[in-house]
């Protein structure tokens, strides 16, 4: 019963991660095209109000007329909509949802003692230090280089934060499993972009805010903090989506050199951010998506398995040999009465031979193709025992 329940927290959880994300992310990518749409108005009374850029568009029957001040306008309505609660969800669903399928499994899927060996609470203690060390360090950088008077401080504080990452993931997947690291890049850098929105660019607003209802001129000095912040996140947010993505594709980080198949694949996703922020510009920089896919393409070819030779037609293999492999690697979660699970996942036994060969297909897919069980490599399978698996579902799957 309480792994039916937690599939439940699962599905609610992921489902309201979702919805909270998309409305996070469009928000997000909107205003960021908004702003590098606006132009110059032409109108002398749009100018004197102290507007700095406009734009009209059509979309579902109406016109839309958006214009951004430079400074404050002469009358500031009561009701002003504040673009938060959408990142702040966002990022207590995603860590609800970390907490309920990584932290409550900690010893199983963020610990592989081939990796490094520590305890479930040592893995939980460690996935959090992550997640405020990331933050602490990416927002001294912010502090130290990002307000530079000779304009160099967003290209240093753009190096540096790429440097931390590099060196956040290389530690996480030395330290945790591969499937678990790359959740908990994936976290950290999505704690980063929560934190922007909620210790500076809402406080800057806010202050800016009521400045102007006190009569006063704002400091512009919180604009162009919420505005890097806002940068950062923007191009924070494909390599995000790419982690979260990945604990359903084995082959990214169950691969040796894992930690340079995810800076690849997170530098492709900025590489392709860029050209869409460019783009809204009116530059049309093609060399950055084809350098992004390019990589993709190289990852993919790089970490693409070795052929290997299918049985021959006919040829059949020992049913005991399989049985043994299931018994000393597969049956500890996949049995009636698991030993390291409180169920079976996903329902699925294998402490029969009507159970595997009902799952035979399954065993192929998940411990012999994409490697994704067992979970961390938790009970130690070889490369030679998934190539019995595999031998033996090519030769036809027979239990006798």
């Amino acid at each position: 019963m309480e792994g039916y329940l937690l599939e439940w927290a699962n599905l609610l959880l992921r489902w309201a991660h979702v919805i909270t994300a998309i409305a996070w992310i469009g928000s997000s990518f909107y205003f960021v095209w908004l702003d590098n749409s606006l132009v110059r108005p032409d109108n002398q009374e749009l100018l004197d109000k102290g507007v700095g850029g406009e734009l009209w568009a059509v979309h579902g029957g109406g016109f839309y007329n958006p214009q951004k001040y430079l400074t404050a306008p002469k009358f500031l309505p009561e009701h002003l909509h504040w673009f938060y609660w959408e990142a702040y969800f966002t990022w207590m669903t995603g860590f609800a949802l970390f907490t309920v399928l990584y932290l409550w499994n900690a010893g199983t899927y963020l610990v592989d003692k081939n990796v490094f060996p520590m305890t479930a609470t040592t893995a939980v203690l460690a996935a959090l230090g992550f997640l405020i060390a990331g933050w602490i360090v990416y927002d001294q950088i912010c502090r130290r280089f990002g307000e530079r008077k000779d304009g160099s401080g967003d290209r240093i504080v753009g190096v540096l934060t790429s440097a931390w990452i590099v060196v956040a993931v290389y530690a996480a997947c030395h330290i945790f499993s591969g499937r678990g690291a790359f959740l908990i890049v994936g976290a950290m850098i999505a704690t980063i972009m929560s934190a922007n929105v909620a210790m500076w660019i809402i406080p800057g607003q806010r202050k800016m805010v009521a400045a102007m209802r006190a009569g006063e001129t704002p400091d512009p000095i919180h604009g162009m903090r919420g505005k890097q912040r806002s940068v950062h996140n923007t191009y924070f947010t494909l390599p995000v989506l790419l982690v979260m993505l990945s604990n359903h594709y084995s082959m990214t980080y169950s691969h040796p050199q894992n930690w340079l198949v995810l800076i690849v694949l997170m530098a492709a996703g900025v590489l392709i951010r860029e050209y869409f922020l460019l783009r809204h510009k009116g530059k049309n920089q093609i060399g950055y998506p084809i350098a992004g896919c390019a990589l993709i393409l190289a990852v993919a070819v790089w970490i693409a398995p070795p052929p290997r030779a299918a049985a021959p037609e006919g040829a059949k293999v020992d049913f005991a040999a399989v049985e043994k492999v299931l018994q000393a690697r597969c049956v500890q979660c996949h049995a009636a009465k698991p030993t390291l699970m409180p169920e079976a996942p996903k329902g699925v036994l294998l402490d029969s031979k009507d159970a595997v060969a009902q799952n035979a297909l399954k065993i192929y897919q998940q411990a012999v193709q994409q490697k994704a069980m067992p979970i961390g490599n938790i009970t130690n399978i070889t490369d030679e025992e998934r190539a019995v698996l595999g031998a033996w579902y090519e030769a036809g799957a027979k239990t006798q």
